[in-house]
């Protein structure tokens, strides 16, 4: 597979689920946007800027899975994010269909999951960061 097509289904997961790895970065740590975007990025090797990723915090947020305070203890004010109640069954039941979808998929000689596992593990390697929507 060439490098241009790995980076293409990257692109398109983590766009696909971009509102819960947003959740899954938030449950490990409160964090404001910034914060957010460079994890993303440090962690799947795509870019989200501010306009692809502040609105989906929005979204999350009247979703009641996130809530935010301001942060003002900092030279500049931030809005911190941190994961609700909601939100950690959200992203839990997320995780385990995930994981279903998988393993349904393995089961099936004519799909090989080889090549997204290993592009998987080898981001979250890279990073240190547990990304747990894709492994139990």
């Amino acid at each position: 597979m060439t490098n241009n097509y790995q980076k293409e289904i990257q692109t398109k997961l983590a766009k696909g689920l971009l509102d819960m790895i947003i959740l899954q970065y938030i449950n490990q740590e409160p964090m404001h946007g910034y914060q957010i975007i460079t994890k993303i990025r440090k962690g799947f090797g795509v870019y989200f800027g501010p306009s692809t990723v502040y609105p989906v915090l929005g979204t999350l947020e009247k979703k009641g899975y996130v809530k935010s305070t301001w942060n003002m203890d900092t030279e500049r004010p931030r809005k911190v994010y941190k994961l609700t109640n909601d939100g950690k069954v959200v992203l839990n039941f997320t995780e385990n269909s995930l994981n279903l979808i998988c393993k349904n998929m393995a089961k099936d000689d004519k799909i090989s999951l080889e090549a997204a596992s290993f592009s998987i593990e080898s981001r979250t390697q890279k990073s240190n960061i547990p990304i747990k929507l894709f492994a139990k």
